[in-house]
């Protein structure tokens, strides 16, 4: 068989927000034992303990997050990866049934209106990302990837004329 596979990954920006979220954990973490400890004695340091391994295994993580996108032929397969160690299947679907892929910043895609988005970029703003416009699960969904110019040439095999390049 001729399969053709390619793989990229695409590292999130950290968001503005995200600083935030680790400042206002840890400062919970110092209140609850600044306050616990005069009132409950060491009995504070329990509660404290479980929001810091919250924390640290669920919160921390999604912070953290690079996209990978899997092509097999005309497959698109898009996977988070959280701190670089754990992996979550996003979004799998044909590029065969697109209606267009074209930047998404292009005015081709002013007469399509997607009742869903899903941005698997990297947040930066001079990136330059795709809108690949599919209907999943009977809704119209916009699918905003960044991909490099070797898995362009990849997607042009299977769209033809459906990928505008500019």
């Amino acid at each position: 068989m001729n399969d053709a596979m390619y793989e990229q990954i695409i590292a999130r920006k950290p968001k503005s927000y995200d600083m935030l979220i680790r400042i206002l954990i840890v400062l919970l973490i110092v209140v609850i034992l600044f306050f616990g400890i005069p009132l409950i004695g060491m009995l504070a340091l329990l509660p404290a303990l479980i929001v810091g391994f919250l924390a640290y295994y669920l919160i921390f993580p999604r912070l953290n997050v690079e996209f990978e996108y899997a092509i097999l032929n005309h497959d698109i397969q898009i996977d988070a990866i959280y701190s670089k160690a754990k992996r979550k299947s996003k979004l799998s679907f044909d590029i065969q049934q697109a209606e267009i892929i074209a930047p998404s910043k292009s005015p081709r895609l002013n007469s399509y209106h997607a009742e869903k988005t899903y941005d698997f970029t990297s947040g930066e703003p001079d990136a330059k990302t795709y809108a690949v416009m599919i209907s999943l699960e009977q809704k119209n969904t916009c699918v905003l990837l960044e991909p490099d110019e070797k898995m362009l040439n990849h997607m042009k095999q299977w769209m033809g004329m459906k990928l505008f390049l500019n």
